[in-house]
């Protein structure tokens, strides 16, 4: 089965370094022409400028996803542009608190729902007739193993990646019969400048290791190449699945 992408058109959200970056060069090597979106004009640039370099087709398209105003220009520019979209990767997501849950501020709260939990159901929603009229699509959530058991200190960001698993099922369930296939990814502890604060914290990184099967830190071409079989028509049966990228850690 392959994972050929050419003539795909492809959205990544939160597309210019880490896990999002690494998943728009993976996608636009299979042949897609990707989008990039990130909050930072200068990043998105750069990163296309590179996917170009390497002989790849991209274009950019700064958005502060977490702005309803900005994710709905972002919507609507790639409808202008474009005839469709075939796979749509929300990936950009925020954490601004590390600590106990009780520390975490109204504001706090509200910005983590607003990009890890609105933003893919809105830029789903907007895709969907699109893709619909492409014959479907792959939309793939990036959540985290966070979703499925609560990691300590990132409470609320681990409540806004359960419920983007379960939004996953919900949108799965109702669009397979158009023709659009949703699945989420878990990473465990990729090594991205988003994660540093755990992996940069020896007693944490010493804990995953002695208790993670594959022992060593995961990189982000690990999720990359999940998100390549997703997004293709080798994973034509998958829909409403959640994946592991995490060496083990939650067996």
């Amino acid at each position: 089965m392959t994972h050929d992408l050419s003539g795909k058109i492809a959205l990544v959200t939160g597309g210019t370094r880490g896990i999002g970056r690494a998943i728009a060069a993976a996608l636009a090597a299979a042949g897609a022409h990707v989008i990039v979106s990130s909050r930072k004009e200068p990043a998105v640039q750069q990163t296309v400028d590179a996917l170009r370099a390497a002989g790849h087709s991209a274009e950019g398209m700064p958005s502060n996803v977490g702005r309803l105003d900005e994710l709905h220009a972002l919507a609507d520019r790639v409808l202008a542009a474009h005839a469709g979209i075939d796979i749509l990767v929300n990936n950009a997501a925020t954490n601004p608190v590390y600590g106990p849950v009780e520390q975490t501020s109204p504001e706090a709260f509200a910005k983590i729902m607003d990009v890890n939990l609105r933003a893919p159901f809105e830029l789903a929603k907007r895709m969907l007739p699109a893709m619909v009229a492409r014959g479907g699509g792959s939309i793939i959530n990036i959540s985290s193993i966070g979703g499925v058991s609560p990691e300590p200190n990132l409470g609320i960001y681990s409540v806004s990646k359960a419920a983007l698993l379960s939004l996953t099922q919900v949108m799965a369930k109702e669009w397979g019969a158009r023709g659009v296939r949703v699945n989420a990814i878990c990473p465990g502890l990729i090594k991205t400048d988003f994660s540093q604060a755990l992996w940069g914290n020896e007693k944490v990184l010493q804990h995953v290791m002695a208790t993670q099967p594959i022992a060593r830190m995961g990189e982000p071409e690990d999720v990359a190449g999940l998100a390549l079989f997703l997004a293709s028509p080798a994973s034509s049966f998958c829909t409403g699945g959640t994946y592991m990228v995490d060496g083990g850690v939650t067996i």
